[in-house]
């Protein structure tokens, strides 16, 4: 909001991107229920295309007990983990090593959405989604979709809440997509 008023009151240029960047594709969103089968299998189907995955656990209290939980669901993946509260020195190691393909999963809290560029991780898990504004959102899932790669994004939300016909409707139109009703 300061940066369009400022924009709009002449004192700040604004530049728009009108155009998505050359080959890029759209990246796939779902929202589902937080269902162990979904997150095993977009994990396995990245890491078959030789990709990455970030996995958004936005609790810093739980994100370890997360991670050796993802662990032994897909234990053929190497699972790292970062936040914000970690040392400086020890989140730079785990990024380092997600960003060089040592890590094929990076359980994080939002901190990714914020200036980390890895061309090769294509698929984004977001546990709890509901929990997150749209622009985080939309942050987070700025962080995935390469040229010629087509990116998923999966918001995972408790509940009934993945089975309301509002998220469809609200999204119809943007690539995003609401898993049927059980």
């Amino acid at each position: 909001p300061r940066t369009l008023h400022l924009a709009l009151s002449g004192l700040r240029e604004l530049s728009l991107v009108a155009t998505p960047p050359e080959n890029r594709l759209a990246i796939q969103t779902t929202i589902a229920r937080f269902e162990p089968a979904l997150i095993a299998a977009a994990v396995r189907r990245e890491l078959a295309s030789g990709g990455q995955v970030f996995f958004v656990h936005n609790r810093v209290k739980s994100i370890f007990r997360f991670a050796a939980w993802l662990s032994r669901l897909v234990p053929e993946a190497r699972v790292g983990v970062g936040h914000g509260q970690m040392a400086e020195r020890e989140l730079s190691r785990v990024m380092a090593a997600f960003r060089g393909g040592t890590l094929d999963v990076l359980v994080s809290t939002s901190i990714v959405e914020s200036g980390l560029d890895i061309p090769n991780a294509n698929t984004m898990i977001v546990s709890r989604a509901d929990a997150f504004g749209l622009a985080e959102l939309y942050q987070l899932r700025g962080r995935i979709g390469r040229p010629r790669h087509r990116a998923h994004a999966y918001l995972l939300v408790p509940g009934e809440d993945a089975r309301s016909d509002a998220p469809r409707g609200r999204n119809e139109g943007l690539g995003v997509y609401s898993t049927p009703a059980a």
